[in-house]
């Protein structure tokens, strides 16, 4: 089986996994995330509006005292950027059914929270397959430290995440059921 079909075949299985967790409810886990990331507060923080089954972080991110950016896909193989995002702003839908600002400013964070469809202990996650995440934060790393958090359900682990070199590990993960970090 190529790395291809292995990562086609881990997000299948992946999505219900995190489908039968999202059922279930997250719990504390975005009170354990606002904690984790209280020390961070100064720096630029980007999160994501959640869609479907993810983990939603908007109450964590609500709680962030410094800048809050979400991401918006600024086309095929680019770089995320993150315009910048705090409660009861407006929002349109953008690439993928994504809700984004409808304005605002452009935010270089220093700290993201990463959505993901499945994790392992090593600290690698399994994204949707775009590479979005990894060409940001490889890009985001170049020119300052960054530190990628993933949030996710704890159901969502799994043995070993697939991996090939492009691939950017996290330094964090947070579950419902409290913090891993990595490195």
């Amino acid at each position: 089986m190529t790395l291809s079909e292995l990562k086609a075949a881990a997000r299948k299985s992946a999505f219900a996994v995190r489908k039968e967790a999202f059922a279930r409810g997250q719990g504390q886990a975005a009170a354990i995330l606002a904690d984790f990331l209280a020390p961070h507060a100064a720096r630029p923080l980007a999160g994501y509006m959640a869609m479907r089954t993810e983990i939603d972080p908007l109450d964590a991110m609500a709680a962030h005292a410094g800048p809050v950016g979400v991401p918006v896909i600024t086309g095929a193989g680019q770089p995320l950027r993150f315009r910048e995002w705090g409660p009861g702003c407006a929002l349109i839908e953008g690439e993928f059914g994504a809700r984004i600002p409808a304005e605002g400013a452009w935010l270089e964070p220093e700290v993201l929270i990463v959505p993901l469809l499945a994790w392992d202990r090593r600290g690698y996650r399994l994204g949707y397959g775009g590479g979005f995440y990894d060409r940001t934060l490889e890009w985001l790393r170049s020119r300052h430290p960054t530190l990628a958090v993933g949030f996710a359900f704890a159901a969502q682990e799994m043995p070993e995440v697939p991996t090939e070199p492009v691939d950017q590990p996290l330094d964090a993960i947070i579950t419902e059921e409290g913090v891993l970090t990595f490195g």
